[in-house]
């Protein structure tokens, strides 16, 4: 059976752990070649070493910095020779209810998903309209869609992403270049599985499929979007949530 991604170049932001290492891990079985981009090099670097050689590239990447995003495309297309793939995956949480939020965390959230996810879609798209070929796959959040208490910042910035992600797909829909966007809710991770019991049990019971999702899952959604499976899709966000919020 032909891979997916057979032969395709692909980053994914964030992509040292967590859903990134899940989706890089799928992409590589896929066949394609990964840079695996985050701010902490070692962990990429040790992320990489896990993948068959030559498959997985570690790459220092800050994205909020525009000059560092851009040198990740740059970059990839001069030691890679293309870039077919971008998932803007990065993404940090600074959770307090509004009354207690600092200014400082509602921007620092918002700079690294919704302005990180501008910088890589705007770069790679960029990149990809020169091309005339590629897709963008944008991490949002369930809590984009329905917000969650003490996360002002991150719901505000994953809703954020979703606008973005379809005004990005009419820009670059006559370059050949998608642009679509995945919204996970729970999903069973290092920073999900260290909250209290009783706010872990109080998601599931919103869960119709009644269990967690695994990054492996929210990972095959993100090829199926990077293939010529969603040929004729772009300007989509596709839930991947077990039923919740239906």
């Amino acid at each position: 059976m032909a891979r997916l991604l057979a032969g395709k170049v692909a980053v994914v932001t964030g992509a040292a752990q967590g859903i990134g290492l899940a989706i890089a891990t799928r992409f590589v079985a896929e066949g394609a070649t990964v840079v695996i981009a985050d701010l902490d090099e070692d962990a990429a670097s040790r992320a990489a070493e896990s993948f068959p050689e030559g498959r997985g590239v570690p790459v220092h990447c800050d994205v909020t910095s525009e000059s560092d995003v851009f040198a990740l495309v740059e970059g990839t297309f001069g030691r890679l020779g293309s870039l077919d793939v971008m998932v803007n995956n990065a993404g940090i949480t600074r959770d307090a209810t509004m009354g207690k939020m600092s200014l400082e965390d509602f921007r620092l959230v918002m700079d690294v998903h919704l302005v990180g996810t501008w910088l890589g879609t705007k770069a790679a798209g960029a990149a990809m309209r020169e091309q005339q070929s590629g897709t963008i796959v944008n991490i949002s959040s369930i809590s984009g869609k329905v917000g969650n208490f003490g996360q002002t910042n991150y719901s505000a910035a994953k809703a954020g992403i979703v606008g973005m992600t379809k005004a990005a797909a009419k820009e670059l829909a006559r370059f050949g270049v998608r642009v679509n966007a995945i919204q996970p809710g729970l999903i069973r991770t290092a920073m999900t599985e260290a909250m209290p019991q009783r706010a872990w049990d109080a998601k599931m019971t919103e869960i119709p499929m009644a269990r967690a999702g695994e990054p492996a899952e929210v990972a095959a959604v993100a090829a199926f979007l990077s293939s010529d499976l969603s040929s004729y899709m772009t300007g989509t966000v596709l839930e991947v949530t077990g039923g919740r919020y239906m």
